[in-house]
């Protein structure tokens, strides 16, 4: 109990529920569309967001320089997120354009870092995840971009799974196919800029995508799956945090690693029932 009276556990833990319940519900529409890895294209490009965030502040000090950083990562993962969606609906191959964004993205975060002054420990904590270096700001920010993504995935989702289900009828339903489509991938922007503090950039795509895909063998309705998803997204960011206070682990790796083990766990099981029930 003395843990829990600690500043800076309420903070990773608050910031870690947070962010478990709110990127499975973006990474259920991506699953949705068959483009799971559009948030580790995003990423790449967040990262150049985050760097070009601290070389606008490079005259001021270190915490001037971070508070640029997350309205820099969404500048630049809204504009990668608009860019991509616009592309793949002109019929540009999707897998070339995550290429793009991949490569492009992280050499461009690379090199604006180095002429900002970062060290590799800043590098480093972008990449994979820096609960613990969480302030009350921080939390904050968290708070009003998850509940904005929870808010528009939960709000909207009829008409979201209509057009990531199916955009054909869902254009002849009459629905704004262009706009919804656009709004998704504006969502998995701002979920990725929301989660990297927890997970990092080269990880947020596995946090959107775990959950629902063990949620998915699970239950076969869609609401279902998403509301199943955020409450693994939240054990496996807690379980994970938990961890870490005890042991000296890095908590972003570790919440992957948890989820991965649970969905073989999980496929395991699946399988073996479904074999039992076989005559």
């Amino acid at each position: 109990m003395s843990l829990l009276s600690d500043p800076l556990v309420q903070r990773m833990l608050l910031v870690g529920v947070l962010v478990g319940v709110a990127t499975p519900i973006v990474g259920t529409y991506l699953v949705q569309r068959r483009m799971a890895l559009l948030g580790d294209g995003i990423g790449h490009v967040a990262l150049a967001g985050v760097a070009a965030g601290w070389l606008a502040g490079s005259a001021a000090d270190l915490v001037q320089r971070d508070a640029l950083a997350v309205p820099g990562a969404i500048v630049f993962a809204v504009a990668a997120a608009v860019v991509m969606e616009r592309m793949r609906a002109r019929g540009a191959a999707a897998d070339v354009v995550l290429a793009v964004l991949f490569y492009g993205g992280i050499a461009t975060g690379v090199l604006l870092i180095s002429a900002a002054g970062g060290s590799s420990a800043n590098l480093l904590g972008y990449l994979f995840g820096s609960i613990s270096t969480v302030t009350w700001p921080d939390v904050w920010v968290t708070v009003a971009l998850a509940g904005l993504i929870i808010a528009a995935g939960l709000g909207l989702r009829p008409a979201l799974f209509a057009v990531t289900h199916d955009e054909e009828f869902a254009r002849a339903s009459g629905l704004p196919v262009r706009l919804l489509t656009t709004l998704v991938a504006i969502l998995a922007a701002v979920t990725i800029t929301v989660a990297m503090r927890v997970v990092g950039v080269l990880l947020v795509s596995a946090l959107m995508i775990l959950p629902v895909a063990i949620a998915q063998q699970l239950t076969h309705s869609f609401a279902r799956t998403m509301g199943l998803a955020m409450a693994i997204g939240a054990a496996l960011t807690l379980t994970g945090v938990g961890i870490t206070l005890e042991h000296d682990l890095q908590p972003g790796a570790l919440i992957v690693v948890l989820g991965v083990l649970a969905y073989i766990a999980v496929s395991a099981t699946t399988q073996i029932r479904a074999h039992r029930r076989k005559p």
